[in-house]
């Protein structure tokens, strides 16, 4: 692998995850009553977006909708495979048990987007009739066509879903 490919992939990790940390922050500058912050943690997120997918661009990252569905396929399936269950057994030893629910709560909604992947990757080309996802904002779980009346992960009330259109 070349000096620059694993430079972009390192700059591709390190600005995904600023975005994230980012949204967080903006979260809680709202919740703590102070939306200007808030606001400029989103822009940043949002730039912070804009130059992960520049180097993801610059890896060939990005390929067909088919592709894109594989590679989401596999990533899904290591996660589920080999990656949570790991990581589920390390912080269960260790006694972690926060970590241990958010690493549980992962893994089970991870199956989930694999399904879900797969069945877009099965009827790719055949788009019926549209439908919305739900995304639980608790643990993740992500549903489609309407919230469930409780999630089926961690027992959020259909409240606590939120619309992705």
């Amino acid at each position: 692998m070349s000096k620059t490919l694993e430079n972009l992939q390192a700059a591709f990790a390190g600005e995904s995850q600023a975005n994230r940390r980012y949204l967080a922050f903006a979260k809680k500058a709202d919740e703590d009553g102070h939306p200007q912050v808030a606001k400029l943690f989103r822009a940043a997120a949002a730039a912070e977006t804009v130059h992960a997918h520049n180097h993801l661009r610059a890896m060939d990252g990005v390929g067909s909708t088919a592709d894109n569905l594989d590679a989401a396929i596999s990533g899904e399936n290591h996660e589920v495979v080999e990656m949570y269950p790991a990581m589920i057994a390390d912080a269960e030893a260790e006694g972690e048990k926060q970590a241990l629910a958010s690493f549980k709560w992962a893994f089970e909604v991870e199956k989930t987007h694999e399904a879900l992947y797969r069945k877009a990757k099965e009827t790719l080309g055949q788009e019926g009739e549209a439908f919305d996802y739900y995304v639980c904002q608790v643990c993740g779980h992500t549903h489609e066509g309407s919230a469930p009346d409780k999630c089926p992960v961690c027992g959020a009330p259909a409240s606590r879903f939120e619309r992705v259109s």
